[in-house]
């Protein structure tokens, strides 16, 4: 037999090699499973409440002028309702955002002079609805209820904020003597109006369930109105009980300013701050 030169016999051992290391590959790839691709939409969702310690402001209806000064103690025992509620979706980095909140407080004031000859009676009732709709744009990694220490997210956004008020307030005074002489006087103000609205909100994770996360927005910038202005800000931390439910505790300030620039004016501030507590769903 002819023997094989050299040239030849260097090509097929080259070969054979690249044909072992090919098939060693290809095994290694089938053992190893394919890395996750991140999904196209994902999306939060927030029940939360918030519970102010103090509320202070002014209430003006029709140039009546009167001042708010409430704590805690006040605002439970005047609630008649209360709903908030929180979400976002998105699709690559953009996404939408939304913000729900409605109270409805009501109260009853009554006072007896010492000798028992006049009454007076104060019916209070108020509602507050805040609804927020904005687009987002997020810098950092995705939103999620566990993470690696470190990670962070920082989301700007801006949008529309939409603002219902209602007010209402009833006065009487009764004498109580033989003859009976009833005064009443009867006050309200509604007004529904929407605002620009601007904000910012971020996350970063101390360990892989906790994570610090911050917000703050501000709203109106006198656009509408004399006087037209609403902003919030926020700072809490959240705990992560599963891969995908976070539990969240916050201190929160809320403040709204509104006049309608008429004479007699009608309008009202409100400033408020406390806790919110709430869950928050990653899907």
């Amino acid at each position: 037999m002819a023997p094989i030169p050299f040239c030849l016999a260097a090509g097929l051992l080259v070969a054979s090699t690249m044909v072992g290391v090919s098939a060693a590959r290809a095994e290694e790839m089938a053992d190893s499973p394919e890395p996750e691709q991140a999904p196209d939409w994902s999306g939060t969702l927030e029940i939360y409440g918030f519970t102010p310690l103090r509320t202070t402001g002014t209430t003006t209806i029709n140039g009546f002028e009167s001042d708010v000064d409430l704590d805690l103690g006040d605002i439970l025992s005047a609630l008649d309702w209360a709903t908030f509620v929180r979400g976002s979706v998105e699709r690559g980095r953009w996404g939408l955002l939304t913000d729900l909140s409605y109270v409805k407080l009501g109260a009853q004031i009554g006072r007896t002079t010492p000798r028992g000859r006049i009454t007076a009676k104060t019916d209070i009732g108020s509602t507050q609805g805040i609804y927020d709709l904005a687009v987002r744009y997020r810098f950092g990694d995705p939103e999620s209820a566990v993470a690696k220490p470190g990670s962070f997210s920082l989301i700007p956004y801006m949008g529309v904020r939409v603002i219902d008020v209602g007010l209402d307030v009833r006065a009487q005074l009764q004498s109580n003597g033989p003859e009976q002489i009833v005064l009443g006087a009867e006050r309200s103000f509604d007004r529904t109006w929407a605002q620009p609205l601007a904000g910012i909100q971020g996350t970063y994770f101390l360990s892989p369930k906790l994570r610090a996360f911050a917000r703050a927005d501000i709203g109106g910038f006198d656009f509408s109105g004399a006087k037209n202005v609403s902003g919030n800000a926020q700072i809490g931390l959240g705990y992560a009980v599963g891969n995908n439910t976070d539990l969240t505790l916050s201190w929160r300030y809320l403040g709204l300013q509104y006049g309608n620039g008429n004479t007699p004016a009608s309008g009202f501030t409100s400033y408020q701050n406390g806790i919110e507590a709430g869950v928050k769903f990653f899907f």
